[in-house]
């Protein structure tokens, strides 16, 4: 039996067994099936389909998740014609990952039960794997969380487990799912700050944290250690600037250099947020549904330095 279908026929007896579980979420209703057409294709064409084929034979009967990321981040049969050309194995390594989206379900749907316990209004909308031109890891809109299986299989730079880099990235952007603060502005629009930036990214590491156990980026505590004065000071003087350039999406392949710092500075503001409430389940209602940066910035007790205990559990 092909190891996608073996794949196919485990995960829905997994989800069947969550269902019998009343009163449970049942976990992340996880689609393959843009994965197993590209593979089909993939081995049918020993790894190296032609535009025309990967136009065909994958884009044109994608589902509306591989149609909705392809639109927003310009996948083409055309780029990924040329990734697959010029990194074959990343394609490769990604096939292979496919077998830990058995343990990741399992494992989301206890984060997803903590969410549920937390914030009774969350949603849970479909996970789909799709195939790409090597980025971006993942996106959300109201209709689920699309995750680029060969971007996020070889973001070992994120966390070097597969699993559990699966688990807190898909946390991170089912946080995505429930938040209501706007990020979508035109470029140099005065409202999308790096403030509000920061806690947009922040908060979902934040929850992702709360909910999975760690925050999707790992690298983050290790180049910040005794950092952080000097870092969140510089973050005060650009915050309220619309220049993110040097806060967010820079990452560069191959590159050791600390990337997405606002990420970063805007998880310590929430976490300060919410360590300083009194409830703690109020807090999380704010934090997912701040909508006023300064406002949040202003209430969460937090300085710039300051001292925080590393995992949440530590301040219970």
């Amino acid at each position: 039996m092909p190891t996608l279908l073996r794949l196919t026929i485990f995960l829905a007896a997994l989800a069947a067994c969550a269902a019998a579980h009343a009163g449970k979420v049942q976990g992340p209703d996880i689609r393959i099936d843009d994965v197993t057409r590209f593979y089909a294709l993939y081995d049918a064409t020993e790894g190296k389909p032609s535009v025309q084929q990967i136009e065909q034979d994958y884009l044109a009967g994608g589902t509306q998740s591989l149609h909705e990321f392809a639109k927003l981040r310009r996948v083409t049969a055309q780029r990924i014609a040329d990734r697959l050309a010029s990194d074959p194995a990343m394609y490769a390594k990604a096939k292979d990952c496919l077998a830990a989206l058995p343990a990741v379900k399992k494992r989301l749907v206890v984060s997803f039960d903590r969410l549920a316990a937390l914030y009774p209004q969350a949603r849970f909308p479909p996970v789909a794997i799709v195939v790409g031109r090597g980025r971006p890891v993942g996106i959300t809109n109201p209709a689920g969380v699309t995750i680029g299986l060969e971007a996020l299989c070889a973001a070992e730079f994120m966390n070097p487990d597969v699993e559990d880099r699966f688990v807190h990235v898909i946390a991170h952007e089912y946080a995505h799912i429930q938040q209501t603060i706007d990020t979508e502005f035109e470029k140099g629009d005065p409202r999308g700050t790096v403030l509000r930036f920061a806690l947009a990214e922040g908060a979902a590491e934040f929850i992702g944290e709360l909910i999975s156990g760690k925050v999707a980026n790992a690298k983050h505590a290790g180049w910040t250690r005794g950092k952080e004065l000097e870092i969140e000071s510089a973050f005060v003087r650009a915050m309220d600037g619309t220049d993110l350039t040097a806060w967010f999406y820079d990452y560069h392949i191959g590159s050791d250099e600390p990337y997405d710092m606002g990420y970063w500075v805007g998880y310590r503001i929430v976490k300060a947020y919410y360590l300083q409430a009194k409830d703690r389940k109020a807090a999380l209602k704010d934090i997912i549904e701040l909508d006023d940066p300064k406002a949040f910035l202003a209430k969460s007790g937090w300085t710039p330095g300051m001292t925080l205990p590393e995992t949440i559990d530590a301040a219970d």
